[in-house]
């Protein structure tokens, strides 16, 4: 069914990717491919509203927001804004049960889905098409494989997001041109995954005493958040503005894209920076960064993945699933301190932008 599209590109397509917002902006890539390829097709998305903060800066595609937290009244409201409409294709882009059962919502004779090895929680049972098997790729290759599917290759990626001028207004304000700038984005939504507070206060001691960097730290609003800049403030021994909480992400968008590297665990922020070329120096113990590390960084990732699998699970990294994350307490601990600064010192040796 897929090589009707082939000849003859669609009128209109529904991208279902609800979550995380790391995945969104893959997506995002994704979908900028099928722009390129069919400039008179019309997109529309159906995003969580978190993500939406972000992804709706793009004003070429529509944006369908669900909110995930209203349980049945955001399903049937998902559903009334979708009533009559039909469109030719729809991509199931994110494999979670309530993704598809969302899914069921888009009426499309087409609907194009993960490879049956890939498609678990039942998506399967929901789509008509699917994606060639690939096994063992990064989130964002396995994302692109849907425009594979229909015949495209994209020549390159883009993200192309235009912050609004209040946010670039922001970003001067918060990074100026003369002030070479690291930004420190501590905290992953899953605890797991982050690094000690005192690690990144060396690193960020470093960065100022070492490489003439001005350090801001970055964030949500959380309490976890605010508490983990708290910490690290009060480890440093050099200065650091505090931003935790105080920036939207369009306006962090704006921020990283006039900063000069980040330090991030498995994150959203190390999707973002990813699109506006930020290096990032990802810290990558509880989750594999060959699957879901900062795609154009992953050289500059301290990776420690590989030891992780050893030293909690008892065999090699080569032996687990894909997707096998090791969110052990203690596992973080297995970043050093040398590693990272080691790294963001690559980062900045050839000022290049990723």
């Amino acid at each position: 069914m897929l090589t009707q599209f082939r000849q003859s590109p669609p009128r209109t397509v529904c991208v279902q990717r609800l979550s995380a917002l790391g995945d969104a902006c893959h997506t995002l890539a994704v979908v900028r491919a099928l722009q390129d390829a069919w400039p008179d097709t019309r997109f529309t998305w159906l995003i969580g509203r978190h993500e939406h903060r972000l992804l709706g800066m793009a004003g070429d595609i529509e944006f369908i927001t669900v909110d995930k937290k209203a349980g049945f009244s955001g399903y049937r409201d998902t559903a009334r804004r979708l009533a009559g409409r039909r469109f030719d294709l729809s991509l199931w882009m994110q494999i979670a049960l309530r993704a598809s059962l969302y899914g069921r919502l888009v009426e499309a004779p087409v609907r194009l889905g993960f490879d049956r090895p890939r498609a678990r929680e039942g998506q399967w049972l929901f789509t008509t098409d699917r994606i060639a098997h690939a096994a063992r790729q990064h989130v964002l290759d396995g994302l692109l494989g849907f425009a594979t599917a229909l015949g495209i290759q994209p020549a390159r990626l883009r993200w192309d997001l235009v912050p609004a001028p209040a946010d670039e207004d922001y970003a001067r304000e918060l990074v100026p041109a003369d002030c070479p700038t690291l930004l420190i984005s501590a905290c992953s939504s899953h605890g797991a995954r982050n690094w000690s507070a005192a690690g990144y206060a060396a690193v960020a001691d470093h960065a100022v005493t070492r490489l003439g960097l001005r350090v801001v730290l970055v964030g949500g609003p959380s309490e976890t958040e605010r508490r983990m800049a708290a910490d690290i403030r009060a480890r440093m021994r050099q200065p650091a503005v505090d931003q935790v909480g105080k920036d939207t992400l369009p306006g962090l968008l704006a921020v990283m894209a006039r900063a000069h590297a980040i330090v991030t665990p498995d994150s959203g922020p190390a999707h973002m920076a990813t699109m506006v070329g930020l290096p990032v120096v990802g810290l990558y113990a509880a989750t594999n960064p060959a699957r879901s590390g900062p795609y154009r960084s992953l050289d500059l990732c301290v990776d420690r993945y590989a030891e992780a699998a050893r030293r909690f699970l008892g065999k090699s990294a080569e032996e687990l699933p894909w997707q096998t994350k090791i969110e052990a307490p203690g596992v973080m601990d297995l970043i050093e301190i040398d590693a990272v600064t080691e790294r963001l010192g690559a980062a900045l040796s050839t000022g290049r932008r990723c």
